[in-house]
């Protein structure tokens, strides 16, 4: 993600700074605020697993994870490690499972809103990095035209990072934290057929992610799955969910 724009690096460096920047919020400051949800929540429902393994903290060291961490920079959503959660310590296992699966994306969501809040007030535009790369050179001059729109960039790519990587991770395959929640929301037999596939399902996303790389940017079943949840998202935070170009 962040290569195509090291051909800027010369003529227009501080938007590489601007996306660096970007990139790390989202990085440090959206993945543990993710994972240290799920330990809040569990902790708060009863189970001091989280607590008992160090992840009750906003503290980044904690919480991510190598490889999750690079996918950030090279993909544009990523992973941290997860969170270790016994619901089995609560009142209602299935219900404590569902709830503490479902306050990971719903974190990424409330710093998607609260970043886009000069955005949707019109106080500087909706800019992100996600153009076609023979395009990148272009559109960075255009955005060094003024600090407002460096501003609008900085805000609009935490807000795009943080809504990619909540609708990621509410993609219904395991380990994702969909999967708990469409194991907890399903009626009982469908619940239970989801649940038999858990195994399955770290090779399912893998195929998933390697999908564009391994047809030469043919097939991205990803976006494809993605795309309209991210649209809805963008348009309730910045107005413009018709604005997204993934390339």
């Amino acid at each position: 993600m962040l290569l195509r724009y090291l051909s800027v690096l010369g003529d227009a460096p501080e938007v590489f700074l601007v996306l660096i920047s970007a990139f790390l919020v989202a990085l440090f400051v959206g993945l543990a605020f993710h994972e240290f949800s799920h330990a809040l929540v569990a902790d708060g429902l009863g189970d001091r697993t989280p607590r008992l393994a160090g992840r009750l903290t906003l503290n980044p060291v904690a919480h991510l994870d190598p490889v999750g961490s690079l996918m950030i920079f090279f993909v544009g959503f990523g992973w941290a490690k997860p969170t270790p959660v016994n619901p089995y310590n609560t009142a209602n296992p299935k219900k404590t499972m569902t709830m503490v699966a479902a306050a990971g994306p719903a974190s990424n969501l409330v710093m998607a809103g609260v970043a886009a809040i000069p955005i949707k007030l019109g106080l500087v535009p909706f800019w992100h990095p996600f153009v076609n790369p023979a395009a990148a050179e272009l559109f960075a001059q255009r955005w060094t035209e003024s600090a407002g729109d460096l501003t609008g960039l900085f805000l609009g790519t935490v807000v795009l990072l943080n809504v990619l990587l909540a609708v990621f991770n509410l993609i219904p395959v395991s380990p994702l934290d969909g999967f708990r929640v469409a194991v907890g929301l399903l009626p009982g037999e469908l619940s239970e057929q989801l649940a038999r596939l858990e195994p399955w399902g770290p090779g399912i996303l893998m195929l998933l992610i390697l999908s564009p790389f391994i047809s030469g940017g043919e097939f991205n079943p990803l976006f494809t799955i993605m795309g309209p949840l991210i649209e809805f998202f963008l348009t309730i935070f910045v107005g413009d969910g018709g604005g997204l170009r993934v390339a």
